[in-house]
């Protein structure tokens, strides 16, 4: 699951700053396609009628490597960015599918016991997919750079994503357990009584109480984050005349893949005991503080230009412990004030999309920024963006009162 969303939100903008496309071009492209995770609640119902989830998981995987596979074809091409990044935006949405379906193949195949019992290996493993991804297949392909030339050490990286795909695809064709719809569902679905069942799902979602103001939080509380996400790999790639850092490809992948990725398990780890013992509603501006304030290591970047790796490994350790630590509080407020009541998975669908928002719509407007005013002060505005986020988690509304959601 957490391949194809890595591979198009960050890979995929490493690798075109390496082959000349603009920063604005690349944060308006990569960001927009990043749609299909938000849309993905509007056609989940409609996965119940065909097929199975087994299906679905092992199609979807053998066409993510189809894609990759066109996708390393397409790089040697005069127009390689408008072929490659439409093949991007089929993987999104076939990658948005695939999770639906895995999702569902995971709640239904385990029991409450089980699914609390691996949860945290779901959790390992979507982090293991950022350091691969962004990390040892990043790193390789600087190595490649230098043997092989720009476009050929990515041809050849589209290819390693490829056939790992169709790895994955062969090995859950055998492994995957085939559920029977006849004991599944006692009455056949329809089309007609599926988008019934949308509608609902739909309708009280937006009825909850204090719902506006909770999709408020959710949307802000990453505002910040959605431009300095876009833009902090193609400042540390960009050349030291253009106000960047000048790092090579095999340098972003080691600090971003290993120490970036380390941190932000850690953080994670770390808050939810840190939750656990004060409450959510009590710890949720210290989450805040912590998930916007290490913002500023860019800002210090941007200004020092510091030549060697320490400080900016050092800096990265900063701000993807403070992700870590801080994006726990976002998850468990969708989980415990949005996600209850008669829906709960769908609505817990609908929020994560919605959530979505809030990184891909500044996402795609941080290349014009950071190309207009540069990147010192692009990373001044990053940091004026997260007052909004100050705002909204001093106003959140708790519908669910945390110790009556206890007792319940």
């Amino acid at each position: 699951m957490g391949m194809p969303f890595v591979t198009v939100n960050a890979v995929s903008g490493i690798m075109y700053k390496d082959m000349g496309i603009s920063d604005s071009k690349i944060a308006f492209w990569t960001a927009l396609i990043l749609f299909s995770w938000t849309l993905k609640p509007l056609w989940s119902p409609f996965l119940e009628i065909y097929k199975t989830k087994k299906f679905f998981v092992v199609f979807t995987q053998f066409a993510i490597g189809i894609l990759f596979a066109l996708i390393a074809l397409s790089l040697p091409l005069p127009g390689f960015f408008k072929y490659s990044i439409a093949l991007f935006a089929v993987i999104a949405f076939c990658g948005a599918t695939h999770d639906i379906a895995a999702d569902g193949t995971y709640i239904y195949f385990l029991t409450n016991k089980e699914q609390a019992q691996y949860i945290g290996w779901q959790g390992a493993f979507y982090n293991l997919a950022k350091i691969i991804s962004s990390g040892i297949l990043v790193y390789f392909a600087g190595v490649l750079e230098k043997t092989k030339g720009i476009t050929h050490a990515w041809m050849i990286i589209m290819g390693v994503y490829a056939l790992l795909f169709f790895a994955l695809a062969v090995y859950h064709y055998f492994l995957l357990p085939k559920e029977n719809k006849s004991v599944q569902e006692k009455f056949e679905k329809t089309a007609g009584n599926v988008r019934q069942e949308l509608w609902d799902v739909i309708t009280s979602f937006f009825t909850k109480r204090n719902i506006i103001g909770s999709l408020l939080f959710i949307v802000l509380y990453r505002f910040a984050e959605g431009f300095a996400i876009k833009i902090a790999p193609l400042f540390f790639k960009a050349p030291r005349s253009s106000g960047g850092l000048g790092l090579s490809t095999s340098d972003i992948g080691l600090i971003y893949g290993t120490y970036g990725s380390g941190a932000f398990i850690l953080g994670s780890v770390l808050a939810g005991y840190f939750i656990s013992a004060r409450g959510l509603k009590k710890s949720l501006i210290w989450l805040c503080a912590a998930f916007n304030i290490p913002f500023v290591v860019y800002a210090l970047l941007a200004y020092y230009q510091p030549a060697n790796l320490l400080p900016v490994s050092i800096a990265v350790i900063v701000e993807y412990f403070g992700y870590g630590f801080g994006f726990v509080g976002l998850i468990l407020y969708m989980m415990q004030q949005i996600a209850p009541g008669k829906h709960k998975t769908a609505h817990y669908a609908f929020a994560t999309g919605i959530m979505n928002l809030g990184v891909m719509i500044p996402g795609m407007f941080s290349g014009m920024i950071s190309d207009w005013v540069g990147y010192k002060l692009f990373f001044i505005w990053v940091l004026v963006a997260t007052v909004p986020a100050f705002i909204i988690t001093w106003l959140v509304p708790f519908p669910y009162p945390e110790q009556q959601k206890e007792q319940a």
